[in-house]
């Protein structure tokens, strides 16, 4: 009878271990899920960034006096292409919270230009303008579903890092922090107003 205690705390030890690995290795596949989703939301950024000067030049050549608007675009890309966030950087809040800012103020001058588009019928019949603001919804319409995938993600890592028991190896062991997620800016959530 003296026999298989060993066994069973071999075992239970055994167990133990296994669960362990286990869990390291799903905390590494949902890091590197967090990392790819995050590359997908920065590479439709940057498409956006890239199409913006074009979509400028277009719009200069038709609307001159609009001159104060156009600035206004050209400055928030300067400013969101100088803010960049790597997938290191996703637990710092204050960082986090630059970057969505720049890029809420490239989306608000980008409604102001396009709201400007509308003084001008000729502009908006005009092909490079209609591909290149195509391109641009496009453009939005991506960066929405990679934020949207990147919530998922997040959300899926920081449940994992903070339920219990899992939480031990995460915080303990692998030091995880979890990882800041989009918000929605106040300066956002209003419409752009149109003036004429």
């Amino acid at each position: 009878m003296k026999n298989w205690k060993p066994f069973a705390i071999g075992g239970v030890l055994l167990l133990i271990v296994l669960w362990a690995s286990s869990t390291f290795n799903s905390f590494q596949g949902l890091d590197e899920d967090v990392k790819a989703a995050w590359s997908e939301v920065d590479n439709q950024y940057q498409r956006r960034t890239d199409l913006i000067p074009n979509l400028v030049e277009v719009v200069k050549g038709y609307a001159k006096h609009e001159k104060e608007t156009l600035e206004g675009v050209t400055l928030a890309r300067a400013q969101a292409t100088q803010m960049k966030l790597d997938a290191s950087s996703l637990s710092d809040p204050a960082k986090f919270a630059k970057f969505q800012q720049a890029q809420g103020q490239i989306s608000q001058a980008l409604g102001r230009l396009m709201m400007i588009t509308e003084k001008y019928p000729d502009l908006k019949a005009d092909t490079h303008f209609r591909d290149l603001s195509s391109q641009i919804e496009g453009t939005e319409n991506r960066i929405t579903v990679a934020r949207k995938r990147y919530i998922d993600h997040v959300a899926d890592y920081n449940k994992s890092i903070r339920y219990f028991p899992g939480n031990i190896i995460a915080q303990t062991f692998l030091h995880l922090q979890p990882r800041e997620t989009f918000k929605v800016a106040e300066a956002t959530r209003e419409a752009p107003k149109v003036k004429f």
